[in-house]
């Protein structure tokens, strides 16, 4: 009787979890922001508008964008000051974890998940601090998490500067260079995507010179939360089963590395 009791507590509270996470209001996403100071070459130099190419269409084996050897002038210098975007170098920048929430209570459609932000300045004062500027102008952003392909979902971004999105790691939006905002998006329907499958996203942001910072996510995909979330006491019942779960949707590539 107690086994016949414990069974169905535990696959009760597997559908619990599936039904919040199914109803889901918001996602949160946990990425690494790396500061730079302003006299690194490839920050606070020319404004040379939307230039799209200057990475390769496929993520590296490091999970990093490649750089092309596409001339841009607001990025002077070796192919390799491009890869201390997103690694981390002493003496060359500082990195802390950052979490943006997207909420589907912001649109007038419930499906579309929403992160928008005109002011996007999350490091102020910190790290290498805002050097003598009104704001910290000068630093990256990049996120990795996956999502299950159901059909039909849409993502676009608006924002200055430089935004790549890899979906299944593979170039979905392509927005490099120094600009003002600017859009771009993609229909997933148009990747050979299978429904049902899970598949990669990742997100690489830089923001390199004054005066605005805008980075606006709208998106119908259910990313998977990144977030590392306690597990609550009660849940220690249900052990590795739920963790298996837990682990199956969470990627621990790049993200579990920093």
């Amino acid at each position: 009787m107690k086994k016949k009791l414990l069974i169905g507590l535990a696959l009760g509270a597997g559908l619990s979890v599936a039904a919040a996470t199914a109803q889901a209001a918001t996602i949160n996403l946990t990425g690494t922001i790396r500061d730079f100071n302003a006299s690194h070459p490839h920050m606070e130099g020319a404004i040379d508008g939307l230039v799209t190419g200057l990475v390769e269409s496929t993520l590296g084996a490091d999970e990093n964008p490649v750089r092309t050897t596409k001339v841009t002038s607001s990025m002077p210098g070796d192919l390799s000051l491009f890869n201390q975007w997103y690694n981390d170098v002493a003496g060359v920048n500082m990195a802390q974890a950052l979490t943006i929430t997207l909420d589907s209570a912001i649109t007038a459609d419930p499906d579309v998940y929403t992160y928008t932000n005109s002011a996007f300045f999350p490091i102020d004062n910190q790290l290498f601090g805002n050097e003598g500027r009104s704001h910290n102008y000068h630093f990256t952003f990049e996120l990795h998490t996956d999502f299950t392909y159901q059909g039909g979902e849409t993502f676009a971004f608006t924002g200055d500067d430089d935004l790549w999105v890899f979906i299944n790691d593979q170039l979905a939006i392509d927005l490099g260079g120094v600009h003002g905002a600017v859009s771009g998006s993609v229909d997933l329907d148009t990747l050979g995507l299978t429904v049902g499958e899970i598949y990669d996203f990742d997100l690489f942001f830089a923001e390199r010179h004054t005066t605005q910072s805008n980075f606006r996510i709208d998106t119908s995909i259910a990313l998977h939360d990144n977030e590392p979330v306690p597990e609550p006491s009660t849940m220690l019942l249900f052990g590795s089963g739920l963790a298996s779960l837990a682990g199956a949707r969470l990627r621990k590539r790049k993200a579990s590395r920093k």
